[in-house]
């Protein structure tokens, strides 16, 4: 259990000072036995592996092929959205010619982070430009770092984030007509977020308006406060019966989790590239998603339903709930044509054999570089 303290804001800041500042300690002590060649041995940076949260799985999927390092490393990996090694730390690997590799997600800008956006951007942007290569997880991540970090003058390539397609398959057998059809939104949802609950639960209460037995199922880690205020929305509509939470669960759960659902239902506005997205494509479930930031590179045209909202940095734009409870409708006439679309580009594009084998190379590229 988390103890009361550790909640604070400023608490986190005091660890996370605390943590980066003995990352700093490490990397000058390591600097020994830091370098050499051969195969690429990884150091994260401090980031860590585990089953929730999408840095802490990225770093497992990475470790599984690359076990950390971190005394005798030859390449260093760190993640935007993870940026614990100090930019001290990461100047003195530079000078040291240890290769850099970069995973670049979003930035901060003023429609979803309230505080010093500027100043988190100036943060991020040092690592950013001291990358020997850098992986944009898509186009509107690049797009996005060229705007608010700048544009760089090292390699970099666009590679989206990638599942294990063998791991989250399609669940065996037609759909039961007869049954209600199921939609799932899945993720973290933050307090100011609250849209991301709200908006499918008015667009599920709109598809039951005009005939179609649905069902709303939310899991991940929802801030308390829209929680409540979702499951007094879903009494207003008259569709609490039909809302289910099912509260937090774990990498290994998720398989489980999406193959219990029909299809996917995202309204965040700019997600850079949301692996729950390509779990449930992979999963054979169509997405109903908010038509901005990088989902539509993953869903493409065939693969689930677009919902029209624009794309500005200055405010949330949120798809409308008869929008969503049109989509709704269209998803479940034509899931079965749908579904295997959402599975076939998962499979093509976004496996994890591909992604790992695109690192290697790039790995190796640097490493060998190095000694060049």
């Amino acid at each position: 259990m988390t103890r009361p303290g550790l909640r604070d804001p400023g608490v986190k800041a005091l660890l996370r000072g605390v943590y980066r500042a003995g990352l700093g300690v490490h990397q000058r002590l390591s600097a020994a036995t830091a370098g050499g060649d051969g195969q690429p041995r990884l150091y994260y940076g401090g980031a860590r592996a585990g089953d929730r949260g999408g840095p802490k799985v990225k770093i497992a999927k990475l470790a599984s092929a690359f076990p950390e390092h971190r005394w005798s490393y030859n390449l260093v990996y760190v993640l935007s959205n993870a940026p614990y090694l100090p930019p001290t730390a990461l100047r003195r690997l530079k000078g040291r010619a240890i290769p850099i590799v970069g995973n670049q997600n979003g930035v901060f800008y003023a429609a979803w982070y309230g505080g010093d956006w500027a100043g988190e951007n100036r943060r991020m942007a040092e690592p950013y430009h001291l990358a020997d290569h850098v992986f944009h997880q898509s186009e509107f991540c690049r797009r996005a770092a060229e705007r608010f970090l700048g544009g760089r003058e090292g390699a970099g390539e666009v590679l989206y984030n990638a599942v294990d397609t063998k791991h989250f398959v399609p669940r065996p057998g037609a759909r039961d007509a007869t049954a209600p059809f199921v939609f799932l939104v899945a993720g973290k949802v933050q307090a100011h977020q609250g849209f991301r609950v709200e908006a499918p639960l008015q667009g599920l209460a709109a598809a039951r308006k005009q005939g179609l037995d649905a069902r709303l199922m939310v899991a991940g880690n929802i801030d308390a406060a829209v929680l409540g205020q979702s499951l007094k929305l879903a009494d207003r509509l008259g569709v609490g019966a039909q809302f289910t939470h099912l509260g937090p669960y774990r990498q290994e759960d998720a398989p489980a989790l999406f193959g219990a659902a029909h299809a996917f239902v995202t309204a965040n506005h700019n997600d850079a590239c949301p692996t729950t997205v390509i779990e449930a494509m992979s999963s054979g479930l169509p997405v109903i998603y908010a038509a901005s930031g990088g989902v539509p590179e993953l869903v493409g045209g065939d693969a689930g339903v677009a919902l029209t909202t624009g794309e500005s940095w200055d405010e949330m734009l949120v798809p409308e709930p008869q929008d969503i409870g049109d989509a709704m409708l269209r998803v479940a006439e034509n899931h079965a044509a749908l579904s295997a679309a959402a599975r076939s580009r998962a499979v093509e594009r976004f496996d994890l054999g591909a992604w790992l084998e695109r690192h290697r190379q790039v790995f190796q590229s640097l490493v060998a570089g190095r000694h060049g």
